[in-house]
């Protein structure tokens, strides 16, 4: 009986994780999906039994585009290949057999092993090849320009609208590969000395033996915050601002490039937070920013050429610290925790991380060697 219970508690519907913004956000894609697409395909090719101006399965094709656009199943090529390939599979299922169970049979079975085959698995090719058959003789009249037109047509519409909508609201599609390492070397991140790294990921995932409907960076990036979680939970509540320099030296926009390099000089320090009147951080000046604009690629001269940049600005006339700053700044919350700063600050290839209030102004700033201290004290046995 309990057995019984077990086996009956697993039909009940999984929670879903998507918040509400994010299920409006796939509902509105979806609807613009479909809309535009029938409109252009009617325009196009018009409505007929034959080159019909949207076909079912592309129902199916929108519920992955929209609503769950980094999985696998749902990427450009098994969208349009996975049904463009199905219909052909369909047709020829279609014109071999003129039983309509074996027909559909064949179709959909086919379409599976050939989307498996040229890996482009996309649930909706099923019922793509199940339509195509089901289609009868309008279909036997295209032949196999039905895959291409409206099948084809149609799938590359949708992928066109849901590259433009799911860019546009938010969600990178198709999703970025992974980064390459910061020093462009062979090394895993050091993030991943410790724990897992990408090919032990690789490894069980070979022994899986079964379809995965996540991508494997969409995976590593779960199991690693799973990870980070339970290095948090045991650690303790240890925020940002917990470890974090107070006494700040910053900068502003208009600053002269000679009076920050001094101030980088005299505190012994290799970056500079650039804020603005409210002190929210609108940039950061490194040393390293210096030196790229000051073009010293070569030792003879360093020290001249270095302060010819600083008095003149260089060949670009570049006078004011926010015309070399680095603009893209990443910051952190200082209720934070400090876990949230190990991936940046090790992985990202960053050195220090500013810290804000809630009113995103500048409170505080995090070094490498703050987080490292951190976390030593954080590990190490307490008296």
């Amino acid at each position: 009986m309990k057995a019984l219970r077990e086996w009956l508690i697993a039909f009940r519907p999984a929670r879903l994780t998507a918040d509400r913004a994010e299920r409006i956000r796939a509902c509105i894609g979806a609807l613009i999906g479909i809309f535009v697409t029938g409109i252009t395909s009617y325009w196009l090719i018009g409505n007929t039994p034959q080159l019909p101006m949207l076909i079912a399965p592309l129902g199916a094709s929108a519920v992955l585009l929209f609503a769950v656009p980094n999985g696998p199943l749902a990427q450009p090529w098994p969208i349009v290949g996975g049904n463009t390939l199905s219909a052909l599979v369909g047709v020829t299922a279609l014109m071999l057999f003129d039983n309509l169970p074996t027909a559909a049979a064949v179709g959909v079975g086919g379409a599976i092993a050939l989307m498996f085959l040229t890996r482009s698995l996309h649930p909706p090719g099923g019922a793509v090849a199940l339509a195509t058959v089901l289609g009868g003789d309008a279909v036997l009249e295209q032949g196999y320009m039905w895959a291409l037109v409206p099948v084809g047509m149609e799938s590359l519409l949708l992928l066109v609208i849901g590259l433009i909508y799911n860019n546009a609201t938010g969600r990178r599609y198709p999703p970025p590969p992974p980064a390459p390492t910061t020093h462009n070397t062979d090394d895993s991140p050091p993030g991943e000395r410790l724990g897992f790294t990408q090919s032990d990921l690789e490894t069980v995932l070979s022994r899986y033996e079964q379809v995965l409907d996540v991508t494997r960076s969409d995976l590593q990036t779960i199991l690693k915050q799973t990870e980070m979680e339970a290095y948090r939970r045991r650690m303790g509540e240890i925020s940002c601002a917990d470890i974090m320099s107070r006494d700040l030296v910053t900068v502003e926009y208009d600053t002269p490039l000679m009076h920050a390099w001094s101030r980088l000089q005299f505190h012994r320090i290799k970056a500079l937070p650039v804020v603005d009147a409210e002190r929210r951080v609108i940039g950061v000046v490194t040393l390293v920013d210096f030196l790229k604009h000051a073009r010293l690629d070569r030792y003879e001269g360093f020290r001249d050429r270095l302060y010819r940049f600083l008095r003149r600005g260089g060949e670009d006339g570049l006078r004011q610290v926010g015309e070399i700053m680095t603009a893209e700044v990443e910051t952190a919350r200082a209720n934070e925790h400090i876990a949230r700063l190990v991936p940046k600050l090790s992985d990202g290839g960053r050195h220090h991380i500013p810290i804000v209030d809630d009113e995103e102004r500048l409170v505080g700033i995090v070094t490498q060697s703050d987080l490292v201290a951190a976390l030593y004290r954080g590990s190490s046995p307490q008296p």
